[in-house]
This record gives C-alpha cells, sequence and structure tokens, in this order.
C-alpha cells in the first residue's frame, strides 16, 4: 500500500503462538489476540496448525500448536466478534481434499464479510498420513505439485458460478484430482479467500509464485530480503505474473523495553518454553518502542520485506504493547495506516479482486 505521497506503508499481520498457560481451547485467548490486533489496524490473524501423529506414536514437534482447536472453527466465531480483521486458517492440501475445503473456504468468506484467508501448506510426515486413509508418506516434491493442482482446483470451483450469480457445471481432471460436479456455495464477497503460504524451500517459493497472494518466510531481515524479493520476482514474471501480486511478509519475534538494555535483558530472559518461537530462524526485533518502529521501516523502505507476521512471545496479551507502543509510532513516520479504508483483506493487502470467468 502507499500513501497519496508515494510513500509505502507496511502490512502487518499477527501470529497465534499459542504456547502459555491459559488452555488452548480457551475462546477468551483467541479474542483478546483477535481484537487486539484489530485495535492496532493489522491486516489479518494467522492460526498455525497442522495434522497431529496419533497419541501412541509421541506428541507433535511443534509446542504452538499441539492440542488447539481446528483453525476453521475458531475462526468462525472470532468473525463474530471483529469486524475489519483478516481471518487466515493454516489447512494442510496434502490431507484434505479440493471441493470440501473451498466450500469451507467460501463458507467463512461470506460469515466474515470477505476477510478469509488460506495458510496453504504441505505435509510428507508418515506419522501424520497415518491418521489419514490415504496413510503413509507423500514425498517433498510430490505434496508440492500435489498442492499447486490443489489451490488451482480451489480457484476453479469459486470461479464456477456465472457473473449472474447462478451456480454452472464444473469439472477437473488433473494428476491428482478428478472431479465434477457443482459447487453449492456461491462466489464469495472476495472472490477467492486470500492465499499465503511459506517459501522458504526451492519448490514452495516456486508454488508461491504460480498461485499465493501472500508469501511468508523466515529468512533473515533485512541481509536476504533483497535477494528474496530478486528471486521471487523471476519467479512471478515466469509464471506471467506481477511483482505487486505477491506481498512478502517475513515472520518475526520482538521484544519490547523502555531502554535497549532491558529490552536486550528481557530477550535473555524468556524462558524456554516462550522462545521456542524464536529460535527457527525468525527475526527477531529487539529495543524500545522507537528503534523496533525504525527497524520495521527501514526494512520497507530498503525493500527487504512487504510487511511482518508478528509472532508474539506471550498470549494472548504479547501484542498489546506493540498495538500501544510502536503502531502510533509507525503512523506518526506514516509507515503505517491510521485507519482501515476497505472492509476485505483483499482491499487491506492492495490486492485485486480476481476476475469473474464468462465461459
Amino acid at each position: 500500500m502507499t500513501t497519496p505521497t508515494g510513500q509505502r506503508q507496511l502490512r502487518l499481520a499477527v501470529l497465534f503462538p499459542g504456547v502459555d498457560a491459559t488452555g488452548r481451547t480457551d475462546f477468551a485467548a483467541f479474542e483478546h489476540l483477535a481484537r487486539t490486533a484489530e485495535r492496532g489496524l493489522f491486516d489479518f490473524l494467522l492460526l498455525a496448525e497442522g495434522p497431529r501423529p496419533r497419541e501412541h506414536l509421541g506428541p507433535g514437534h511443534d509446542l504452538d500448536v499441539v492440542g488447539r482447536p481446528e483453525s476453521l472453527t475458531v475462526l468462525s466465531a472470532l468473525a463474530a466478534v471483529t469486524e475489519r480483521l483478516g481471518l487466515a486458517a493454516t489447512v494442510d492440501a496434502t490431507f484434505n481434499e479440493p471441493y470440501e475445503l473451498a466450500r469451507r473456504l467460501a463458507s467463512l468468506d461470506h460469515l466474515s464479510g470477505g476477510r478469509a484467508a488460506w495458510h496453504m501448506v504441505t505435509s510428507s510426515d508418515a506419522l501424520t498420513g497415518e491418521n489419514f486413509r490415504r496413510g503413509g508418506r507423500l514425498d517433498r516434491a510430490g505434496s508440492h505439485t500435489r498442492a499447486a493442482e490443489f489451490v488451482a482446483t480451489a480457484r476453479e470451483l469459486w470461479d464456477s458460478w456465472a457473473p449472474d450469480g447462478t451456480p454452472r457445471p464444473f469439472a477437473h481432471h488433473g494428476r491428482h484430482f478428478d472431479i465434477a460436479g457443482e459447487f453449492d456455495v456461491a462466489r464469495s464477497p472476495q472472490g477467492h479467500p486470500v492465499v499465503i503460504q511459506a517459501g522458504d524451500v526451492e519448490e514452495g517459493r516456486d508454488c508461491a509464485a504460480a498461485t499465493a497472494d501472500v508469501l511468508l518466510t523466515r529468512h533473515g531481515i533485512p541481509e536476504a530480503g533483497h535477494a528474496l524479493h530478486a528471486d521471487v520476482e523471476r519467479r512471478l514474471a515466469a509464471h506471467g505474473r506481477r511483482p505487486e501480486d505477491l506481498k512478502i511478509m517475513p515472520v518475526v519475534t520482538f521484544v519490547l523495553g523502555d531502554t535497549a538494555a532491558e529490552a536486550r535483558e528481557k530477550a535473555e530472559g524468556l524462558p524456554i518454553r516462550q522462545t521456542a518461537i524464536g529460535t527457527t530462524g525468525r527475526s527477531p526485533f529487539v529495543g524500545t518502542p522507537s528503534e523496533v518502529a525504525d527497524g520495521l521501516t527501514r526494512c520497507l523502505e530498503e525493500g527487504a520485506a512487504d510487511g511482518f507476521v508478528l509472532a508474539p512471545h506471550l498470549t494472548p496479551g504479547g501484542l498489546d504493547d506493540f498495538v500501544d507502543r510502536v503502531v502510533p509510532l509507525l503512523q506518526e513516520r506514516g509507515a503505517f495506516r491510521t485507519e482501515y479504508t476497505g472492509s476485505t483483506l483483499r482491499e487491506h493487502l492492495g490486492l485485486p479482486l480476481p476476475a469473474v470467468k464468462i465461459a
């Protein structure tokens, strides 16, 4: 997004980490973080999730998501207590089917007034696969090939309603999916829910360039930001897309203090369970509110990122200080919105509505 003066503005989202003692099924925690993000004029809230191995095979590896309710169910409830905040669900393309998931995402887009997003992930975990009828292991290359066709099929389903609002027969015959029938959910407010994908591996980055609206990365910034942008722009061009068609948003942590020394001390003193979220390559912003605002703005101005997905160390109150102390500074610098100017997530992100296909 740019201002009337041509200045670029940050996009901000928040990842619900879910690693506190309030209980992972406590809706009040989800509601608090969502309301705080909306108060801060954030683009969207992202719920991480992944299929879990069977209990007797041992716990899942990601402390962020073990024991959490299913994402789309939680986000449907959050749609009723928020008005503008985008709602992004992490759903695995390896162990779901296009028709069923496209229907659920379109339903959330209707219920939320055009705020739904799908964080598309893949899995090659044999243990995870045993939870599903197909079972077993799907190699990484195979999972990304299936994912690309999955997204394309979902988009075909979302496009299958005629411009006059009537359903049309649908058929897709591909390598991974061979389905036909009629999609029973009308075209949603955004046309297509926003598609988000991680791009930290070769296959994922190319799939994102072909199909996604937002690319998440855990690569360091600003060091790797320019190289990532150049690589993604090359891939976008190969798929007939423009640089502005894909927003690049690193996942980052932050720690605030009244002084830089206090912030560093807080960062060093965080318990292991709280810092688990920060040990996966996510770049941290540590300092006073002014220093953190300067760092975020500098990354935007240098072209290292279009925005950031913030990963608070604490839930649900870990975002409050950022919204109260950093957001006003970003607004003073002209680097962040002072109000929502649209109602849909695509409008927040500056993404166009997908064209309605006539044929």
